[in-house]
């Protein structure tokens, strides 16, 4: 059985400190507040005083340290307070008008059923502002997330703002906006000082990390229904992944680099499958020896996913000269941002046209183990995929190569062979 609150509102009097004037204000007890133990006490002034009210003689308010004694006010058979001035008659018939609202509000508030409070809940929040949602929500699940997954929520909010304003609430959200919003991206600038618009497969991640913050709306009762699970998503476009034959690997190891870091961490990306931000983060306590095998026992910043995988014996040498636990292996590898001119260069002294970035390394390292006859499933674990389907494009970027080797020999052209 629901038990009722059994609130009262009574409407009280408090007195003018320098003059004999009378604030009139409700007082409402006792009130159950979220988030309190005990009952509160409200009081609510309604910017209305009285100047001329009876006072119940055989009713003490309350008597001071030297005897004096105030009294209760009179009240007529209704519970007004009495007063002599027409004006403070009418001020408080105001005032037991605004009682009787606020004592019928609390009153149905205890007959509300659970499902009402629900949808009373759900009614308010949807007049709350999504942006400032988004961003409260961004900070929230992603306090501990890579920078990079940091930026395109934080770059998603940007063109949310740019579609809708700093306001868009949730009583505005539906499939149509949703749709609006993604056509949106799909012809969004990419700011700054470059030309032209967005990728689609950018679009693609910013309109998922869109789809994600309605999904979590859904969950935390701001939205009635689970608009994600309704809207389509922007199909990726298949990016071709760039990669480093074993040949061109061999080249960079015999080319010098101005950063040495850089190359120790650049081919231990190839020879492991790393992400950079990986690398950058790697302690001298997440390396361990079995007999004579080392072994990475880390957490992915990406996914989050516990890592515990073998490196081969070059992989340890680049590491260098063994730290203190707490060390980082690649002391001083700077941030992507200032990667990309030694990169080049590097690239570029080696003799290779490709368009290689650091992340590159980490598809050579897919391509090549795939190639030697490592297994997909193999690949896919050492490469921290949390779905196999995303090690697939690798596969198909082996049968490429497969295709051209199948055209490598040609003969003279067959004769008749009869």
């Amino acid at each position: 059985m629901k038990q009722l609150s059994k609130t009262r509102v009574t409407v009280r009097l408090r007195k003018a400190e320098d003059r004999k004037e009378w604030y009139i204000y409700l007082e409402s007890y006792p009130v159950f507040v979220p988030g309190k133990t005990n009952p509160q006490r409200i009081r609510e002034y309604l910017n209305r005083s009285v100047t001329s009210v009876e006072w119940d003689k055989k009713r003490t308010a309350r008597t001071d340290s030297n005897g004096a004694k105030t009294y209760k006010p009179k009240r007529d058979d209704n519970g007004i307070i009495v007063c002599r001035s027409e004006m403070d008659r009418e001020n408080l018939l105001y005032a037991d008008g605004a009682r009787k609202l606020r004592q019928r509000e609390y009153d149905h508030a205890d007959l509300y059923s659970d499902t009402e409070t629900a949808q009373a809940e759900l009614k308010e929040r949807l007049h709350h502002n999504f942006i400032e949602y988004f961003e409260k929500v961004t900070f929230k699940r992603h306090a501990n997330s890579s920078k990079s997954i940091l930026i395109n929520w934080q770059r998603t909010n940007e063109f949310l703002k740019q579609f809708a304003g700093d306001a868009l609430l949730f009583s505005q959200i539906d499939i149509a906006l949703a749709e609006n919003f993604r056509l949106f991206l799909l012809s969004a600038p990419q700011g700054g000082n470059k030309s032209g618009i967005i990728s689609q497969n950018t679009a693609a991640t910013y309109f998922s990390i869109f789809k994600a913050a309605l999904k979590q709306a859904f969950v935390d009762g701001y939205l009635g229904s689970d608009l994600s699970a309704k809207i389509k998503g922007i199909q990726e476009k298949e990016s071709r992944r760039e990669y480093l034959t074993l040949e061109e690997l061999n080249k960079l190891v015999a080319t010098p680099c101005e950063r040495g870091v850089l190359k120790r961490a650049a081919l231990f990306s190839a020879l492991t499958g790393l992400r950079h931000i990986d690398i950058q983060n790697l302690k001298w306590s997440e390396i361990s020896m079995e007999g004579n095998q080392a072994r990475l026992h880390f957490t992915q910043q990406k996914t989050k996913g516990v890592e515990y995988t073998p490196i081969s014996e070059q992989a340890l040498q680049l590491c260098g000269e063994s730290g203190k636990p707490e060390q980082f292996v690649f002391e001083d590898l700077p941030d992507p941002s200032w990667i990309s001119r030694p990169l080049k260069q590097w690239i570029k002294d080696a003799g290779i046209k490709k368009n290689i970035t650091f992340h590159c390394f980490r598809h050579t390292f897919a391509t090549l183990q795939l190639s030697s006859g490592t297994d997909i499933y193999t690949v896919s674990k050492m490469l921290g995929h949390t779905d196999v389907k995303t090690t697939q494009i690798y596969a198909k970027v082996v049968d490429e190569k497969k295709n051209k080797a199948a055209h490598a020999i040609k003969i003279d052209k067959i004769q008749n062979t009869n």
